[in-house]
């Protein structure tokens, strides 16, 4: 899988929770005001099951799932890819 292929799925998921309000891939999703705690547990289930990896404890890091252009990039180390 590569990393436009880990963007368009982490798109669409997150697209979900910001009807109205057209989410850059830079932008900082927590600072937005559309999510709240019960998304970022959504969120890690969704990388988890969506991409077939496991998100450690020590993962937990908000830089990790602060934007697409993080998630992406997280996700590709965690798939041994090389970020984009």
């Amino acid at each position: 899988m590569n990393d436009e292929q880990i963007r368009q799925r982490l798109r669409e998921f997150v697209s979900r929770f910001f009807r109205g309000h057209d989410l850059q891939d830079g932008e900082d999703i927590f600072a937005t005001g559309y999510v709240n705690s019960m998304f970022a547990m959504q969120l890690v289930q969704f990388v988890e099951g969506e991409f077939g990896v496991t998100v450690e404890s020590e993962d937990l890091d908000l830089d990790n799932f602060r934007s697409i252009d993080a998630l992406s990039a997280f996700v590709g180390r965690k798939l041994g890819a090389p970020a984009a």
